[in-house]
């Protein structure tokens, strides 16, 4: 199989046809599930299911972008309390090591970096290769205040689940 290269981008959905990314996440405020979404997804994806030691995946979203249908919330949140996007304005993904589940499932271990605080995840996914697109779909929890986020807090929970679905129509293999 040739290594696929991918770019998603919360844009193209609106310039290519058949192109989608989506990242998702959700926090218990109040004790009630809320949450939103995080656009300008970009990757840099090398995956190649017979050779997981060579394959790599990158990926940054436009903390900018977030959305939560309420613009005090959304302001509130790129604010220097949060995520203080004037200084931090990119969250980033990269890849360290992958397993073969079974099938289509994998899990990686993941350098997560928001705010400069870096962390280790680990998040399960599946790889489709369906002919003439690719499908990336993963979720993985986090600790908020492990990256600086927010404070400590009675109302607001301290974890956070986020979800990563991404195809993509294949590009040129090398």
């Amino acid at each position: 199989m040739a290594i696929i290269l991918m770019d998603c981008s919360a844009i193209l959905n609106a310039q290519s046809p058949g192109m989608r990314s989506a990242i998702t996440f959700q926090i218990k405020n109040m004790g009630i599930n809320t949450g939103g979404i995080i656009g300008g997804l970009l990757t840099k994806v090398h995956f190649t299911p017979e050779n997981l030691s060579a394959s790599t995946i990158e990926a940054s979203v436009d903390v900018n972008s977030i959305n939560t249908d309420n613009s005090s919330r959304d302001e509130h949140l790129r604010s220097a309390d949060f995520f203080d996007v004037a200084r931090y304005p990119k969250i980033s993904l990269k890849s360290i090591a992958f397993k073969h589940k079974s099938g289509n499932n994998y899990a990686g271990t993941f350098t997560l970096t928001i705010k400069d605080k870096s962390k280790q995840i680990e998040m399960p996914f599946t790889f489709l290769d369906n002919n003439n697109t690719i499908e990336f779909k993963g979720t993985f929890k986090i600790n908020r205040l492990d990256f600086g986020v927010g404070s400590d807090s009675m109302i607001l929970s301290n974890d956070v689940t986020v979800n990563i679905d991404c195809e993509e129509s294949k590009q040129a293999a090398t």
